[in-house]
C-alpha cells in the first residue's frame, strides 16, 4: 500500500541513518581522544580499574622522587664516610711512622692535628637537606631515619607505604653532645702486650668539646710518648676503622637497595601504564577502518532516505 501519511520506507531509512550516525559519533570520539573507554558510561568496570591504577601510578611517581631523595642522602653519607676512612687510615700510617726510633713525634703530631681537623670538617660537611648522618650537634642523639621505599595495594584494596630504615647512630663520627655516641669522639678500650703480660688503655681520636666528654686519653703525640702508648693508639685507630668500614658497608647496602627499588618502581609504572592502555586505549587501525566504513554507510543511508522520500512524489503522477 502506498500512503502519503505514513512513509514506512522513509521511516526505516531514517532509523538506519540514526544508528549509523550514533556509531559514527562514537567512533569519531575514540579517534579524537585515543580512548576506547574514556568515561564510566563506556565501560564502568574497565574505567574504574583504569582510574584506580592511574592514581596508583601517580603515587608511585612520588615514591620515585622519595627514593631519589633517599639515594642523595645515602650517597652524601657514604662519600663523607669513605673520605673519613681515608683520613683515619692516614692517621694510622702516621702513628706507625711515630713508632720508628728517632723520629720527631712532635712534627708527626702536627700532622695528626690537621688530619683530625679534616675529619671534623668532613663530618660537618656531609649534610644533605639538613640531614647529617655523620655529625650530631644537638641534644638528640642520631637514630633511625626513615625513607619512603614503596607504595603497596593489597588484595583487599587497602594501601600502605613501605619504609626503608637506616640507623644513623652506627655512622655518627662526631657527636658534640655525647662524645660516646661518636665513632671518633667516643672511648675505645684496647689491650696491648706489655712484655710478658698485657695492659689496657682507653683512647679517643677527636676532641669535639662534647657536653659529655670522653673519659679516655686523646690520641696525640708528645716527645715523651712511649712505644707502648703508640701501640695502644694504633690498636684504637684500627678498631675505629673497623667500625667505620662496617658503617660504610651498611650505607652502601642501603644505597644499593634504594637503587634496585627505584629501578623496580620505574618498571612497575611502565607495566601499569601498559596494562591500563590495554583496557582503555583505542586501536587506531581498527577505529580508522570502522570510521571509513561508517562514512560509506552514512552516504548510502542518505541515498536510501532520498529514494524513500521520492516515492511519495510519485503519487502525483497518478493524478495527471
Amino acid at each position: 500500500m502506498t500512503s502519503i501519511i505514513t512513509n514506512t520506507a522513509a521511516m526505516a531509512a531514517l532509523d538506519t541513518l540514526r544508528s549509523i550516525n550514533t556509531s559514527m559519533e562514537e567512533t569519531q570520539g575514540r579517534v579524537s581522544s585515543g580512548y576506547r573507554v574514556e568515561t564510566a558510561s563506556d565501560n564502568a568496570a574497565y574505567w574504574s580499574i583504569a582510574t584506580t591504577m592511574k592514581s596508583d601510578n601517580k603515587a608511585l611517581s612520588t615514591v620515585q622522587d622519595a627514593l631519589a631523595f633517599g639515594a642523595a642522602k645515602t650517597d652524601t653519607a657514604y662519600t663523607g664516610l669513605n673520605s673519613a676512612i681515608d683520613v683515619v687510615s692516614e692517621i694510622k700510617a702516621k702513628l706507625v711512622a711515630a713508632r720508628e726510633p728517632g723520629v720527631d713525634k712532635l712534627k708527626i703530631n702536627s700532622e695528626l692535628i690537621e688530619l683530625k681537623n679534616q675529619l671534623v670538617s668532613i663530618s660537618e660537611s656531609a649534610s644533605f637537606s639538613g640531614q647529617n648522618w655523620l655529625y650530631n650537634d644537638d641534644g638528640t642523639a642520631n637514630g633511625d631515619v626513615q625513607m619512603v621505599g614503596s607504595f603497596n595495594r593489597a588484595s583487599d584494596n587497602t594501601v600502605s607505604v613501605g619504609i626503608l630504615t637506616f640507623d644513623t647512630s652506627t655512622s655518627t663520627l662526631v657527636d658534640t653532645n655525647d662524645a660516646g655516641a661518636g665513632l671518633l669522639t667516643g672511648d675505645i678500650t684496647v689491650t696491648v702486650a706489655n712484655g710478658t703480660g698485657t695492659t689496657s688503655a682507653t683512647y679517643f681520636l677527636v676532641n669535639a668539646g662534647s657536653s659529655t666528654a670522653a673519659t679516655g686519653s686523646e690520641i696525640t703525640l708528645t716527645g715523651a710518648t712511649s712505644d707502648l702508648e703508640i701501640d695502644g693508639m694504633i690498636s684504637a685507630v684500627e678498631s675505629m676503622l673497623s667500625s667505620m668500614t662496617d658503617a660504610a658497608a651498611t650505607i652502601g647496602s642501603t644505597n644499593m637497595r634504594i637503587e634496585l627499588q627505584n629501578t623496580f618502581v620505574a618498571d612497575l609504572m611502565d607495566v601499569i601504564d601498559k596494562g591500563v592502555g590495554r583496557l582503555v586505549d583505542a586501536d587506531m587501525n581498527e577505529e580508522s577502518t570502522k570510521l571509513k566504513a561508517l562514512q560509506t554507510q552514512q552516504q548510502l543511508g542518505i541515498q536510501a532516505l532520498t529514494i524513500a522520500n521520492s516515492n511519495s512524489e510519485n503519487v502525483l503522477q497518478l493524478f495527471r
